[in-house]
C-alpha cells in the first residue's frame, strides 16, 4: 500500500483560493505515484479556537470535533499544507489545527504549499515550519511557493499550474517519499497506547 499523504487546506476564509490550489497539487501528487493523497479542508472540520480542557498530549479529547480531526489527521503518514500568507505568518486556522493535537502529528514529515503575493507565502511557511517542529514533525526544506498565483488561476478559478509548480512538486514529494518511509517505525510508536506517568 502507498503511504497516505493528506494534503491540508490551510485558509477557511470566503473567496480563498486555497482549494483550487490544493486540487491541482492533489492530483499531480497522484500522478507521480509515491503516495496515496487524500484533499483535507480545514473549512469541513469548523473548528473553534482550541476549546479542549485538557492537554492535547493526553488524547483526552471532550468534542466531537475534536475527535474527527484526532481521526483524520492519525490516519496519514505524511502531510502537504497548501497555505497563503497572512501577515508574514501561517492562516490562524492552521495554527490552531496543529494546536488540537499532539501526539497524532509525532514522526510525520511535512511539504508546504504556500500561494500569495510577490512572496510566494513563504515566510508564512519559515513560522509554520517552527510550529510543527514542535510537535515532532519533520518540515523538509523543499517546497512549492507561487508568487502572484493569481494570474495563474483562469476565469473558473482553476489553476493553471507553469512547468515550474510541477518541477518544484516533484522534487518535493521524491523528499517526502524518502522521510516518509524513514519514518515509519517511529510512527508507529505513536499510535501505541499512552503509557500512565508514574
Amino acid at each position: 500500500m502507498k503511504p497516505k499523504l493528506h494534503i491540508i487546506v490551510a485558509s477557511t476564509r470566503p473567496g480563498r483560493v486555497g482549494p483550487s490550489v490544493a486540487q491541482w497539487f492533489s492530483e499531480y501528487a497522484a500522478e507521480h505515484g509515491k503516495f496515496e493523497p487524500v484533499l483535507v479542508d480545514l473549512a469541513e472540520f469548523n473548528l473553534p479556537v482550541f476549546d479542549e480542557p485538557e492537554h492535547p498530549i493526553k488524547q483526552s479529547y471532550h468534542h466531537a470535533h475534536t475527535k474527527a480531526w484526532a481521526k483524520s489527521v492519525s490516519a496519514a503518514d505524511a502531510f502537504v499544507f497548501v497555505t497563503p500568507e497572512y501577515n508574514y505568518a501561517p492562516p490562524p486556522a492552521l495554527v490552531n489545527a496543529l494546536t488540537y493535537l499532539s501526539r497524532e502529528w509525532n514522526y510525520a514529515p511535512a511539504g508546504f504549499v504556500s500561494y500569495g503575493g510577490i512572496s510566494g507565502g513563504l515566510r508564512s511557511v519559515q513560522v509554520a515550519k517552527q510550529i510543527v517542529t514542535t510537535l515532532k514533525m519533520m518540515p523538509i526544506p523543499e517546497g512549492v511557493p507561487m508568487p502572484m498565483v493569481f494570474q495563474n488561476l483562469d476565469e473558473n478559478g482553476k489553476l493553471n499550474a507553469p512547468e515550474i509548480y510541477r518541477t518544484s512538486a516533484a522534487t518535493m514529494l521524491d523528499e517526502l517519499a524518502r522521510w516518509t518511509e524513514a519514518l515509519r517505525p517511529l510512527r508507529a510508536e505513536r499510535k501505541a497506547p499512552l503509557k500512565a506517568a508514574a
